[in-house]
């Protein structure tokens, strides 16, 4: 990552990050309702905004608490001018009003850890007891509330029982299930959808300038309504695994090991090209059997759907799932889950 005065870009794509981003499209519905909610002054104390990833939930997080911490009358929407000096604090994580909890590096293996810890949720009740510094408010964001283990989610909801005057929690989520049913009830849920392909199309014409239009439209089609997933498959070589996967599908069920070990060796060169590779074959067959069910499928489709029957290919989607997930938890051989994942592909149904 690099810095543009107070704001952070990855260093291959102009896409900030959701602290530092000032656009936000096809969420006008859910940002009207936060503006309602404003103007009204009837703030609930925390608010749920799900959807699937990458499609803008922390950015519209960040985007109300930017609002809230400036101070200013409710306009026609949250954005506030990326030099303002709010704007600015928030996107370098210097604000003292703002307070943001998400899984944390572990300092002994110098590797993410895989939930949000009890000790930072509680972090959260001294931060909101305090006066806000500005005389606003205090805002906590939790980004990526899923994460939540037992006993941090426990202590939230403490918290959530209890919310102290002039302060407010945002969860991003992105699997609002795995949340205890005691937390959903107690926030104000706001949904984000999928955008649409002109939202896409204008967010990525500004993120990513290198590619060209046929290039944007294939991302497009690949990340189903998430700018997120678009800008990480362009980043990790999305494009070119797109391409791998479309010939290996086209290829069933005749694909040798040899090809399998072939596949596994370029894949090797990326960190992320194992769960890239995984994550857009199971998208590409279920995207498959979603239109042919539906009669719209193309010729290609309808070939591989050919091959098993619809049952079938849900048992093949869940074991390939299966096979991706224990790989990633447990840090087994990638290379060899591949040769194995291709082996479920072309074995007879």
């Amino acid at each position: 990552m690099t810095q543009h005065g107070d704001v952070r870009y990855n260093l291959s794509m102009l896409a900030p990050e959701p602290r530092a981003n000032p656009l936000l499209l096809g969420h006008a519905d859910a940002e009207a309702t936060i503006l309602d909610a404003i103007r009204a002054g009837r703030m609930h104390h925390a608010w749920l905004i799900t959807g699937p990833e990458g499609v803008g939930k922390a950015t519209l997080a960040y985007r109300f608490a930017r609002r809230l911490l400036a101070g200013q009358q409710a306009g026609e929407t949250l954005a506030l001018d990326p030099a303002d000096p709010v704007f600015r604090r928030v996107a370098a994580g210097s604000h003292a009003d703002l307070l943001t909890i998400e899984r944390m590096l572990n300092e002994k293996t110098r590797r993410m850890k895989t939930q949000i810890a009890v000790e930072d949720v509680r972090r959260i009740n001294g931060f909101m007891s305090l006066t806000p510094a500005e005389g606003g408010w205090r805002v906590v964001v939790v980004d990526g509330a899923e994460e939540l283990n037992q006993a941090s989610a426990n202590a939230l909801l403490k918290i959530l029982e209890e919310p102290p005057a002039r302060a407010i929690l945002l969860l991003v989520c992105s699997a609002p299930g795995r949340l205890l049913p005691t937390i959903r009830s107690r926030c104000r849920r706001l949904r984000l959808s999928p955008l649409e392909d002109a939202p896409m199309a204008q967010l990525l014409t500004q993120y990513l300038p290198r590619l060209n239009a046929d290039e944007r439209g294939r991302l497009i089609t690949l990340a189903e309504g998430s700018p997120g997933r678009a800008v990480m498959l362009a980043e990790d070589e999305g494009l070119k695994i797109a391409l791998l996967v479309d010939k290996l599908l086209s290829d069933l069920p005749s694909v040798p090991v040899s090809r399998g070990y072939e596949i596994a060796d370029f894949l090797g060169r990326s960190e992320t090209g194992f769960s890239t590779f995984m994550d857009l074959v199971r998208a590409a067959m279920a995207a498959a059997v979603r239109e042919s069910v539906r009669g719209r499928a193309d010729p290609d489709q309808t070939r591989l759907v050919a091959l098993r029957p619809l049952d079938a290919w849900g048992e093949l989607w869940q074991g390939l799932t299966k096979l991706q997930d224990e790989t990633e938890r447990f840090a087994l051989d990638k290379r060899q889950a591949i040769v194995a994942g291709i082996g479920m592909l072309s074995a007879p149904a």
